[in-house]
């Protein structure tokens, strides 16, 4: 297993994990580097007093499921070198 491998495994998780349980808030994205997209769910989250949350928190579970699901090179590929900011 070579370094870039394991970092994309870890962020693979950690975007995972983050996504499910914190995906209104867009923490995810920040993870793997993606500010704008971040902001974006942080901020219609914040400014909508949680109403748009609902739809960010289940945008958020998707994509967290779509991360744990794809192969370590899969999510380097698409999410790391591609920078495939949304699903």
């Amino acid at each position: 297993m070579t370094n870039s491998t394991g970092d994309a495994n870890g962020k693979k998780i950690a975007a995972g994990i983050c996504g499910i349980l914190l995906g209104a808030l867009g923490i995810h994205k920040f993870v793997l580097g993606y500010t704008t997209e971040g902001l974006i769910m942080l901020l219609v989250t914040l400014l909508t007093c949680g109403f748009g949350g609902f739809v960010m928190g289940v945008i958020g579970l998707i994509e967290g499921i779509m991360y744990l699901t794809k192969t370590d090179e899969e999510f380097a590929r698409t999410y790391l070198s591609g920078k495939k900011g949304w699903f």
